[in-house]
Protein backbone atom coordinates (compact mmCIF):
# COMPACT_ATOMS: atom_id res chain seq x y z
CA UNK A 1 0.00 0.00 0.00
CA UNK A 2 1.42 3.93 -0.54
CA UNK A 3 0.29 6.73 0.93
CA UNK A 4 1.64 9.29 2.50
CA UNK A 5 0.89 8.71 6.58
CA UNK A 6 4.10 8.85 8.39
CA UNK A 7 1.98 8.03 11.54
CA UNK A 8 0.91 4.60 10.26
CA UNK A 9 4.55 3.87 8.91
CA UNK A 10 6.02 4.83 12.35
CA UNK A 11 3.17 2.39 13.81
CA UNK A 12 4.18 -0.23 10.88
CA UNK A 13 8.35 -0.13 11.80
CA UNK A 14 7.03 -0.19 15.65
CA UNK A 15 5.53 -3.55 15.15
CA UNK A 16 9.12 -4.82 13.52
CA UNK A 17 7.58 -4.62 10.32
CA UNK A 18 9.18 -3.49 6.88
CA UNK A 19 8.22 0.08 5.63
CA UNK A 20 9.23 1.45 1.98
CA UNK A 21 10.99 5.22 2.60
CA UNK A 22 11.79 7.82 0.57
CA UNK A 23 15.38 9.44 0.78
CA UNK A 24 17.21 12.15 -1.45
CA UNK A 25 18.84 9.20 -2.84
CA UNK A 26 17.03 6.39 -3.92
CA UNK A 27 13.58 4.51 -2.08
CA UNK A 28 14.61 2.52 1.15
CA UNK A 29 13.60 -0.76 2.63
CA UNK A 30 13.28 0.13 6.46
CA UNK A 31 13.03 -1.60 9.69
CA UNK A 32 14.02 -1.27 12.84
CA UNK A 33 17.60 -1.75 13.20
CA UNK A 34 17.32 -2.52 16.88
CA UNK A 35 15.42 -5.39 16.40
CA UNK A 36 17.21 -8.22 14.75
CA UNK A 37 14.37 -10.32 13.74
CA UNK A 38 12.55 -6.99 11.81
CA UNK A 39 16.65 -6.83 10.51
CA UNK A 40 16.34 -9.92 8.85
CA UNK A 41 12.95 -9.64 7.55
CA UNK A 42 14.72 -7.01 4.92
CA UNK A 43 17.15 -9.33 3.97
CA UNK A 44 14.69 -12.07 3.33
CA UNK A 45 12.69 -9.44 1.37
CA UNK A 46 15.30 -8.30 -0.65
CA UNK A 47 17.08 -12.08 -1.05
CA UNK A 48 19.85 -10.02 0.17
CA UNK A 49 23.18 -12.22 1.41
CA UNK A 50 23.45 -11.44 5.15
CA UNK A 51 27.83 -10.97 4.33
CA UNK A 52 26.35 -7.55 2.77
CA UNK A 53 26.17 -5.15 5.42
CA UNK A 54 23.25 -2.11 5.68
CA UNK A 55 23.11 1.22 6.13
CA UNK A 56 21.47 2.89 9.92
CA UNK A 57 19.26 5.96 9.13
CA UNK A 58 19.01 8.59 12.17
CA UNK A 59 17.42 12.23 12.47
CA UNK A 60 20.51 14.11 13.40
CA UNK A 61 24.42 13.95 14.45
CA UNK A 62 23.58 14.15 18.24
CA UNK A 63 21.49 10.86 17.35
CA UNK A 64 23.86 9.60 15.74
CA UNK A 65 26.65 9.77 18.49
CA UNK A 66 24.84 7.31 20.48
CA UNK A 67 25.21 4.34 17.97
CA UNK A 68 29.15 5.18 17.61
CA UNK A 69 32.07 4.71 20.20
CA UNK A 70 33.74 7.19 18.34
CA UNK A 71 33.85 10.38 15.71
CA UNK A 72 37.11 11.29 14.37
CA UNK A 73 37.55 15.11 13.56
CA UNK A 74 37.53 14.72 10.48
CA UNK A 75 34.17 12.30 10.45
CA UNK A 76 32.65 15.02 12.70
CA UNK A 77 33.60 17.45 10.09
CA UNK A 78 32.12 16.03 6.80
CA UNK A 79 29.10 15.15 9.28
CA UNK A 80 28.54 18.89 10.09
CA UNK A 81 29.17 20.06 6.10
CA UNK A 82 27.06 17.19 4.31
CA UNK A 83 24.46 16.25 7.21
CA UNK A 84 21.39 15.90 6.40
CA UNK A 85 22.53 14.82 2.88
CA UNK A 86 23.71 11.98 0.56
CA UNK A 87 26.66 10.84 3.04
CA UNK A 88 27.42 7.49 5.02
CA UNK A 89 30.08 7.19 7.43
CA UNK A 90 31.35 3.90 8.31
CA UNK A 91 32.43 4.47 12.12
CA UNK A 92 32.92 1.87 14.73
CA UNK A 93 29.64 0.85 15.96
CA UNK A 94 28.16 0.78 19.72
CA UNK A 95 27.61 -2.76 21.09
CA UNK A 96 23.57 -1.56 20.67
CA UNK A 97 23.75 -2.14 17.14
CA UNK A 98 22.83 -5.93 16.08
CA UNK A 99 26.04 -7.67 14.49
CA UNK A 100 23.46 -8.93 12.34
CA UNK A 101 22.98 -4.66 10.28
CA UNK A 102 27.13 -4.72 9.92
CA UNK A 103 27.13 -8.57 8.71
CA UNK A 104 29.31 -9.10 12.06
CA UNK A 105 32.02 -6.34 11.30
CA UNK A 106 32.96 -3.90 14.43
CA UNK A 107 31.71 -1.11 11.59
CA UNK A 108 28.55 0.46 11.07
CA UNK A 109 27.75 2.91 8.57
CA UNK A 110 25.26 5.95 9.25
CA UNK A 111 23.95 8.76 7.47
CA UNK A 112 21.17 11.52 8.33
CA UNK A 113 18.90 11.50 5.16
CA UNK A 114 17.64 14.57 3.91
CA UNK A 115 14.13 13.81 2.24
CA UNK A 116 11.55 15.63 4.33
CA UNK A 117 8.99 13.27 5.11
CA UNK A 118 11.77 10.81 6.21
CA UNK A 119 13.45 13.11 8.60
CA UNK A 120 9.51 13.77 10.28
CA UNK A 121 9.31 9.64 10.37
CA UNK A 122 12.47 9.46 12.32
CA UNK A 123 11.13 12.24 14.77
CA UNK A 124 8.40 10.17 15.56
CA UNK A 125 10.69 6.72 16.51
CA UNK A 126 13.36 5.93 19.01
CA UNK A 127 15.56 3.85 17.09
CA UNK A 128 17.49 4.45 14.30
CA UNK A 129 16.01 1.97 10.75
CA UNK A 130 18.29 -0.10 8.87
CA UNK A 131 17.32 0.77 5.17
CA UNK A 132 18.88 -0.66 2.14
CA UNK A 133 17.78 0.34 -1.49
CA UNK A 134 14.01 -1.29 -1.48
CA UNK A 135 14.83 -3.59 -4.87
CA UNK A 136 15.40 -7.31 -5.34
CA UNK A 137 19.27 -7.55 -4.39
CA UNK A 138 21.36 -6.63 -6.91
CA UNK A 139 18.57 -5.59 -9.12
CA UNK A 140 17.96 -1.51 -10.05
CA UNK A 141 17.63 0.92 -7.00
CA UNK A 142 14.45 2.73 -6.88
CA UNK A 143 13.35 6.21 -7.27
CA UNK A 144 9.71 6.11 -7.22
CA UNK A 145 7.23 4.63 -4.70
CA UNK A 146 5.41 3.14 -7.54
CA UNK A 147 8.88 0.81 -8.34
CA UNK A 148 9.37 -0.24 -4.80
CA UNK A 149 5.64 -1.46 -5.28
CA UNK A 150 6.06 -3.20 -8.39
CA UNK A 151 9.15 -4.71 -7.15
CA UNK A 152 8.50 -5.64 -3.60
CA UNK A 153 4.65 -5.70 -3.86
CA UNK A 154 2.68 -7.26 -0.62
CA UNK A 155 6.01 -7.93 0.94
CA UNK A 156 6.31 -4.48 2.23
CA UNK A 157 3.82 -3.51 5.24
CA UNK A 158 3.19 -0.11 3.97
CA UNK A 159 5.57 2.34 1.52
CA UNK A 160 5.79 6.20 2.09
CA UNK A 161 5.51 8.40 -0.84
CA UNK A 162 7.69 11.38 -1.07
CA UNK A 163 7.87 11.85 -4.89
CA UNK A 164 10.80 11.07 -7.05
CA UNK A 165 14.28 11.03 -5.68
CA UNK A 166 16.22 14.10 -6.42
CA UNK A 167 19.75 12.49 -6.53
CA UNK A 168 18.85 9.14 -7.89
CA UNK A 169 22.18 7.85 -6.46
CA UNK A 170 23.28 5.93 -3.64
CA UNK A 171 24.96 7.71 -0.91
CA UNK A 172 28.68 8.30 -1.00
CA UNK A 173 30.12 5.67 2.03
CA UNK A 174 33.59 7.12 3.63
CA UNK A 175 35.15 4.40 6.02
CA UNK A 176 36.14 6.70 9.03
CA UNK A 177 37.60 4.10 11.17
CA UNK A 178 40.85 5.29 10.60
CA UNK A 179 43.34 7.91 10.85
CA UNK A 180 43.49 7.65 6.78
CA UNK A 181 39.70 8.16 5.32
CA UNK A 182 38.92 6.23 2.12
CA UNK A 183 35.65 6.24 -0.15
CA UNK A 184 34.40 2.85 -0.11
CA UNK A 185 31.09 3.80 -2.22
CA UNK A 186 30.96 6.07 -4.92
CA UNK A 187 27.34 8.16 -4.66
CA UNK A 188 25.39 11.14 -4.39
CA UNK A 189 27.93 13.63 -2.91
CA UNK A 190 31.21 14.05 -5.18
CA UNK A 191 34.48 12.70 -3.72
CA UNK A 192 35.84 16.46 -4.92
CA UNK A 193 33.46 18.10 -1.98
CA UNK A 194 34.37 15.92 0.78
CA UNK A 195 37.67 16.48 -0.11
CA UNK A 196 38.24 20.18 0.04
CA UNK A 197 36.24 19.87 3.42
CA UNK A 198 38.80 17.70 4.65
CA UNK A 199 41.83 19.25 2.97
CA UNK A 200 43.28 16.05 1.72
CA UNK A 201 42.84 13.39 -1.19
CA UNK A 202 41.08 10.12 -0.55
CA UNK A 203 42.00 6.66 -1.40
CA UNK A 204 39.38 4.79 -2.72
CA UNK A 205 38.59 1.09 -1.52
CA UNK A 206 35.55 0.18 -3.99
CA UNK A 207 35.11 -3.43 -4.68
CA UNK A 208 35.12 -5.79 -1.98
CA UNK A 209 33.44 -9.57 -2.69
CA UNK A 210 34.94 -10.98 0.64
CA UNK A 211 33.19 -9.66 3.41
CA UNK A 212 32.66 -6.31 2.11
CA UNK A 213 32.92 -3.30 4.57
CA UNK A 214 30.10 -1.10 2.87
CA UNK A 215 27.07 -1.81 1.09
CA UNK A 216 27.23 -1.21 -3.08
CA UNK A 217 30.82 -2.69 -2.82
CA UNK A 218 30.79 -6.11 -4.47
CA UNK A 219 31.00 -5.61 -8.39
CA UNK A 220 27.90 -7.17 -10.37
CA UNK A 221 25.15 -5.07 -8.63
CA UNK A 222 22.39 -2.30 -9.89
CA UNK A 223 21.71 -4.71 -12.91
CA UNK A 224 18.93 -4.93 -15.35
CA UNK A 225 17.73 -8.17 -16.41
CA UNK A 226 19.03 -7.98 -19.98
CA UNK A 227 22.51 -8.18 -20.96
CA UNK A 228 24.46 -4.89 -20.78
CA UNK A 229 27.40 -3.66 -22.35
CA UNK A 230 29.72 -1.03 -21.80
CA UNK A 231 31.41 -0.31 -25.19
CA UNK A 232 34.11 2.02 -26.24
CA UNK A 233 32.34 2.45 -29.36
CA UNK A 234 28.63 2.49 -29.69
CA UNK A 235 27.93 1.84 -33.47
CA UNK A 236 30.21 -0.91 -33.50
CA UNK A 237 28.91 -2.67 -30.58
CA UNK A 238 25.43 -1.74 -32.64
CA UNK A 239 27.16 -4.05 -35.77
CA UNK A 240 28.16 -6.41 -33.67
CA UNK A 241 24.93 -7.08 -31.88
CA UNK A 242 22.57 -5.99 -35.11
CA UNK A 243 20.81 -9.74 -34.86
CA UNK A 244 19.80 -8.33 -31.92
CA UNK A 245 17.04 -6.94 -30.33
CA UNK A 246 19.19 -3.32 -28.96
CA UNK A 247 18.55 -0.57 -26.84
CA UNK A 248 20.90 2.39 -26.05
CA UNK A 249 21.85 4.38 -23.14
CA UNK A 250 23.84 7.52 -24.14
CA UNK A 251 24.57 10.92 -23.00
CA UNK A 252 25.50 14.22 -24.33
CA UNK A 253 24.68 15.07 -27.43
CA UNK A 254 25.03 11.22 -29.01
CA UNK A 255 22.27 9.93 -30.90
CA UNK A 256 22.09 6.99 -33.46
CA UNK A 257 18.96 7.30 -35.95
CA UNK A 258 19.16 3.61 -36.73
CA UNK A 259 15.64 2.51 -35.73
CA UNK A 260 17.13 1.52 -31.90
CA UNK A 261 15.29 1.94 -29.12
CA UNK A 262 17.59 4.50 -27.03
CA UNK A 263 17.73 6.82 -24.19
CA UNK A 264 19.74 9.81 -23.03
CA UNK A 265 20.43 10.13 -19.65
CA UNK A 266 21.39 13.93 -20.33
CA UNK A 267 21.37 15.64 -24.19
CA UNK A 268 22.89 18.86 -22.25
CA UNK A 269 25.60 16.54 -20.08
CA UNK A 270 24.46 17.70 -17.25
CA UNK A 271 25.53 14.82 -14.71
CA UNK A 272 23.03 15.65 -11.95
CA UNK A 273 20.21 14.81 -14.34
CA UNK A 274 22.02 11.92 -15.50
CA UNK A 275 22.44 10.45 -12.27
CA UNK A 276 18.74 11.10 -11.51
CA UNK A 277 17.93 9.58 -14.92
CA UNK A 278 19.85 6.47 -14.46
CA UNK A 279 18.21 4.13 -12.18
CA UNK A 280 14.86 5.25 -13.97
CA UNK A 281 16.17 4.41 -17.25
CA UNK A 282 17.79 1.51 -16.92
CA UNK A 283 13.78 0.12 -15.31
CA UNK A 284 12.62 1.84 -18.25
CA UNK A 285 14.99 0.27 -20.42
CA UNK A 286 13.82 -3.36 -18.39
CA UNK A 287 9.97 -3.16 -19.47
CA UNK A 288 11.46 -2.67 -23.22
CA UNK A 289 13.11 -6.14 -22.77
CA UNK A 290 15.97 -6.28 -25.74
CA UNK A 291 18.66 -8.76 -25.86
CA UNK A 292 21.31 -6.45 -25.43
CA UNK A 293 21.82 -3.05 -23.70
CA UNK A 294 24.57 -0.39 -25.03
CA UNK A 295 26.02 2.16 -23.14
CA UNK A 296 29.30 3.98 -22.70
CA UNK A 297 31.04 6.03 -19.44
CA UNK A 298 30.06 9.65 -19.05
CA UNK A 299 32.30 12.10 -17.98
CA UNK A 300 34.47 10.97 -15.04
CA UNK A 301 34.37 13.97 -13.20
CA UNK A 302 32.03 14.81 -9.77
CA UNK A 303 29.21 12.56 -10.23
CA UNK A 304 30.21 11.16 -13.22
CA UNK A 305 33.01 9.02 -11.33
CA UNK A 306 29.55 7.04 -9.36
CA UNK A 307 27.23 7.12 -12.79
CA UNK A 308 30.44 5.07 -14.45
CA UNK A 309 30.85 2.91 -11.06
CA UNK A 310 27.06 2.24 -11.38
CA UNK A 311 27.71 1.10 -15.51
CA UNK A 312 30.63 -0.81 -14.46
CA UNK A 313 29.00 -2.98 -11.84
CA UNK A 314 25.65 -3.01 -14.31
CA UNK A 315 27.82 -4.48 -17.03
CA UNK A 316 29.74 -6.91 -14.97
CA UNK A 317 29.28 -10.79 -15.96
Amino acid sequence: MIGHDIQEAADKLRQGLTVGIPTETVYGLAANALNESAVVSIFKIKDRPFFDPLIIHVKDLETAKRYVRSFPPKALLLAEKFWPGPLTLLLPKESIIPDIVTSGSDLVAIRVPSHPLTLSLLELLDFPLAAPSANPFGYISPTQAEHVEKQLGDKVSYILDGGSSLIGLESTIVNCSEDGLSIVRLGGLSVDEIEKVIGTKLEKQLTQNSNPLSPGQLDKHYSPKSKFVLSENISESILKYRDKKIAILTFGEEHYDRGIYELNLSKTGDLEEAARNLFHYMRLLDIYAPDIIISKKVSPHGLGLAINDRLVRASSQ
